[in-house]
């Protein structure tokens, strides 16, 4: 019985081995989160940011006027994700009417 667990010991030693060292020698593509700071050159980049006039009609949607000056960071929102664009929770908590029948 002690024979059996160290031959089965010793064949998952040596599977372990083999998959680490074939895995190492692969080379592997960009992994985001592995270098949160490093950006792949191949990457797209957003140099200009024009907003649609939709997108800002999207943006103020459920706002009444005249805008507060606390929406003013739409100005320098670029094309950053927002969740505030975007339709959130329903019932109570749809303030800005996101859900209601128009």
């Amino acid at each position: 019985m002690i024979r059996e667990f160290a031959l089965k010991g010793a064949a998952a030693v040596i599977s372990m081995t083999l998959c680490v060292t074939s895995a190492a020698a692969e080379k592997t593509s960009f992994i985001a989160g592995t270098a949160p700071s490093a950006r792949p050159p191949e990457a797209p980049e957003i140099t200009v940011f024009t907003p649609a006039p939709e997108w800002r009609e999207q943006a103020q949607h459920g706002v009444a006027q005249p805008y507060p000056p606390s929406l003013s960071w739409l100005d320098d929102q670029g094309a950053w994700f927002t969740p505030f664009i975007h339709p959130g929770m329903t019932g109570p908590y749809d303030i800005r009417g996101w859900h209601s029948p128009q």
